[in-house]
């Protein structure tokens, strides 16, 4: 990998190579784009395969971020982090304090929080070593909850564009992973009548769904091809792919993975195939609307969060407006309006402002 040449691609700003050997962290920060403000975006665990794999979801995920907060109308920039291993066998107190001072050091560039595989305990680690993190139990917590019913917002959203009405009862559903935030929608979908096709790694995890909500388990690569109203990724990204959009029998797809579609050319065939791609730093922002409180200081408003997240289905409509207005793929439609909101932005701060 040419790695100058990826960051040119895009724009990024800068990547930052974690290593420390005494508790066997290997971790990568990507900040993609500070305009609008500092990087925000969860630190994930994985067990990549290789250093490259974990170099591209980190820089994928990064410049997710800024599209979604800019997107949001928030004054932030987007970053993302991921911790390389095993998250059943490499986490310790140490590998998180150890990530915590790799935080601190970029001095408030990057602000951090819980991600794919990271938990309350472990963020608190790091908070031993930084406060530029964000979610924290002291604050407002496990964004998961809230991620997952911005979720839901947008699929009702989704549902109302394609049927005329947000009725979730009797609409078939088929969930790819049941992490937090998958879990979660799955109760969310479960209460409001969804017919339910579930897939996850952990089969642990599938048969408490099927027990517990009536969720019918299918293989992992099944998922694809179950007859659906709405596919909803919920696990890793890059899963709307050349070996996968043929597969596709939905007539939506919204979830909360980050960055689904693998190339962009995948959201045009999305687009002939005539299924809606809710685009998901829209959609799954739910979890970034619930730490705004702690970034700014202020007490925790659980149902002032909640309020604020339900405003995802009408982000996800003005969406859909503009790609109709423009003949766009909706995909294309939520990068016009966060690339125009940062070069608004940029235009301002070409203004000299001694601090």
């Amino acid at each position: 990998m040419k790695i100058f040449n990826k960051l040119e691609e895009y724009d990024y700003e800068q990547i930052v190579f974690c290593q420390d050997k005494s508790s066997g962290l290997k971790a990568i920060i990507a900040i993609h784009d500070t305009t609008l403000g500092p990087a925000l975006g969860g630190t994930r665990i994985y067990d990549y395969k290789t250093d490259e794999e974990a170099i591209e979801d980190a820089l994928r995920l990064a410049k997710g971020m800024t599209y979604k907060n800019a997107a949001l109308g928030l004054d932030l920039g987007g970053g993302k982090a991921v911790i390389i291993g095993d998250p059943k066998k490499i986490k310790s107190e140490e590998l998180f304090r150890a990530f915590g001072r790799f935080v601190e050091g970029l001095n408030g560039r990057y602000i951090t929080g819980e991600d794919m595989n990271m938990t309350q305990q472990d963020a608190a680690y790091v908070n031993c070593e930084t406060n530029y993190i964000v979610g924290l139990e002291t604050g407002s917590g496990n964004p998961s909850p809230i991620t997952a019913y911005g979720v839901l917002k947008g699929i009702q959203a989704a549902l109302n564009e394609t049927y005329g009405n947000d009725d979730l009862k009797g609409r078939t559903v088929a969930i790819q992973g049941l992490g937090a935030v998958g879990r979660r929608l799955a109760e969310l979908l479960y209460k409001a009548g969804s017919k339910l096709y579930v897939t996850s790694r952990d089969q642990t995890k599938i048969d408490k769904a099927a027990a517990e909500l009536g969720a019918i388990p299918v293989g992992l690569d099944e998922i694809y091809g179950v007859k659906c109203d709405v596919f909803s990724p919920c696990a890793i990204g890059a899963i709307i792919n050349d070996a996968t959009i043929d597969k596709l029998k939905c007539k939506i797809i919204a979830g909360s993975a980050n960055n689904q579609l693998e190339k962009s050319r995948h959201g045009d065939i999305l687009e002939k195939k005539e299924i809606l791609y809710v685009p998901d730093y829209v959609v799954n922002s739910g979890g970034v609307i619930n730490i705004i409180d702690d970034i700014s200081g202020r007490e925790y408003d659980k149902e002032n969060a909640m309020k604020n997240t339900a405003k995802i289905y009408d982000a996800c409509k003005k969406v859909f407006e503009i790609a109709k207005r423009d003949s766009i793929p909706t995909y294309k439609a939520a990068d016009r309006l966060a690339e125009e909101r940062i070069a608004s932005v940029s235009k301002i701060k070409t203004i000299y402002n001694r601090k």
